[in-house]
């Protein structure tokens, strides 16, 4: 084999590195792998016709993004926080130097939302099926379980809205954990439960006429659901808790 043909064998096709990941990771999906590579995690070359080409350090990346999920839990803001140290310092992503993940998130590291974080621009936004799953990580089948269970729907138009992204690629990411759709139905009847609880609050500003008082009841939507978040979040680790000896 020539110099240059070895050069170009050097990269793999999307579809090769699927192949290689999937006896390791079989959940894997060239969904997932898009989806990676949307978030800033690996970034392979493109061809002039716009394939993807993969060296094998963006395969090691890889391998090192999927084993701190499968095998560590964390976050990809973790992950891309660890990356962004190996390659200010480490010698090299082979998937032999590379450092490993720790195990586990200190609760201090997390960063809940505020009310800020809830954009009005999420109903705004417009996706297709197809940009949907390739913009989550999502399979099909995790698709069509959300939506058999009402935890997203289609918009007037046959399309999807932000907040059917921001609660497909959260779902992606607890699948990690072995949940899967079917688990999280409790989710939208509490939500269900609290949008009543919260109508409470937001109707009569909602009524009162002119642009401030409709500029208030938005601005008390954002605060009371990054609130809501936090309070979740509160309790689930105080029920947990006992279950980890603390």
């Amino acid at each position: 084999m020539t110099r240059a043909g070895a050069a170009a064998r050097a990269y793999m096709s999307i579809g090769e590195v699927l192949a290689q990941l999937r006896p390791e990771f079989p959940d894997t999906t060239i969904s997932k792998l898009r989806f990676l590579e949307s978030v800033g995690l690996v970034e392979p070359e493109r061809t002039a016709a716009g394939y993807r080409k993969y060296s094998r350090e963006d395969v090691a990346r890889l391998r090192y993004v999927l084993t701190a999920q499968r095998d560590h839990y964390l976050p990809l803001r973790v992950i891309r926080e660890q990356l962004a140290e190996i390659d200010r310092g480490a010698p090299g992503a082979d998937g032999a130097t590379i450092a490993q993940p720790r195990a586990l998130v200190a609760a201090d590291e997390l960063e809940l939302p505020d009310a800020g974080d809830f954009a009005e621009s999420a109903a705004d936004e417009r996706y297709s099926r197809t940009e949907l799953l390739d913009r989550s990580g999502a399979t099909e089948e995790q698709l069509r379980q959300l939506e058999q269970y009402g935890l997203i729907i289609k918009r007037p138009g046959s399309f999807f809205d932000g907040d059917a992204l921001a609660i497909v690629s959260t779902v992606v990411q607890m699948a990690a954990f072995g949940l899967e759709p079917r688990h999280l139905r409790a989710y939208r009847s509490a939500a269900e439960r609290e949008v009543g609880l919260f109508e409470q609050v937001i109707t009569p500003m909602a009524r009162q006429r002119g642009p401030e008082a409709k500029a208030r009841a938005a601005e008390t939507v954002r605060e009371l659901a990054a609130l809501s978040v936090r309070l979740h979040a509160a309790l689930v680790a105080a029920g947990l808790r006992a279950s980890l000896g603390g």
